[in-house]
C-alpha cells in the first residue's frame, strides 16, 4: 500500500520526478569502468551524489598523474616505430564483452589489431601493452584496494595484453605483470621494457633526463 501511495506522489509531483531523474544521469556519468554489468563508480562520486564535490573535481587528474601520463606517452611515441604501433591514451575504454569494460590510461597497439575496429567505438581486441598511473577506480565493492588491482590486471592479462604496468604515485613503486611470469615491484629509478627498443627510467622523465 505505501509503494502504490509513493507511485501517486512521484505523479502528483513532477519536480520530484525531474530530480530522480537527473539523479539518475548524474549517477550514470559518474561510471568508472563497468564489471560484468555492475558499474565501479569514481572515487569521491557519493560526494558528488551529496552536493559536496563536482563531478569534474573526482573525474580530473592530479597535475602529478598528468605530468606522468604526459611524459609516458611522448616516450612511448618517440621509441616506437609508428608504421607498426599505435599510442592510444585518454582512459581508453577496453571491452571484454557486453556490458564488461575497463579504462587504460595508456594503450600500445600493434596497428594490424587496429584493422577494421570501429574507432567511434571502445576496443574490442586487447592491445599488447596496458599502462594505469594509480586509478580513479572507487574500492567500496571490493574487498581492498589490492584486490581491484589485482583481479583488473588479471583480467587484462586473460583478455589478450601481453603486459600490464602500473604505477604508484603515493609508494613510487612500478608493478609489472605478464602472463605465465612472476608479477615484479620496481622502483621508479629502474629501468622499465614496455616493448623491444622502447623503455623508460620514470624518474629520468620525471627531470628531463635522457633515458634508454
Amino acid at each position: 500500500m505505501a509503494e502504490v501511495q509513493e507511485k501517486q506522489n512521484t505523479k502528483r509531483n513532477p519536480a520530484q520526478r525531474e530530480a530522480r531523474i537527473a539523479r539518475a544521469r548524474l549517477l550514470e556519468s559518474l561510471v568508472y569502468e563497468m564489471w560484468d554489468g555492475k558499474p565501479v563508480y569514481y572515487a569521491g562520486y557519493k560526494d558528488v551524489l551529496s552536493g559536496i564535490k563536482s563531478a569534474e573535481s573526482v573525474m580530473s587528474s592530479r597535475l602529478l598523474r598528468g605530468i606522468l601520463i604526459a611524459k609516458l606517452v611522448a616516450r612511448l611515441i618517440n621509441g616506437l616505430n609508428e608504421e607498426e604501433f599505435t599510442v592510444v591514451t585518454n582512459e581508453l575504454g577496453v571491452q571484454f564483452k557486453k556490458n564488461d569494460w575497463r579504462a587504460c590510461d595508456i594503450a600500445v597497439f600493434s596497428n594490424s589489431q587496429l584493422e577494421g575496429q570501429d574507432l567511434s567505438k571502445y576496443a574490442w581486441v586487447p592491445p599488447k601493452i596496458a599502462i594505469e598511473v594509480d586509478t580513479k577506480a572507487d574500492f567500496s565493492r571490493f574487498h581492498s584496494d589490492f584486490n581491484y588491482y589485482q583481479e583488473k590486471t588479471t583480467q587484462l592479462l586473460n583478455f589478450g595484453v601481453e603486459k600490464v604496468i602500473w604505477i604508484f604515485t603515493e609508494s613510487r613503486k612500478i608493478w609489472i605483470a605478464e602472463p605465465q611470469k612472476d608479477w615484479l615491484l620496481k622502483n621508479w629509478d629502474q629501468p622499465i621494457d614496455v616493448l623491444p627498443g622502447c623503455s623508460f627510467v620514470l624518474d629520468a622523465l620525471l627531470t628531463g633526463k635522457k633515458s634508454a
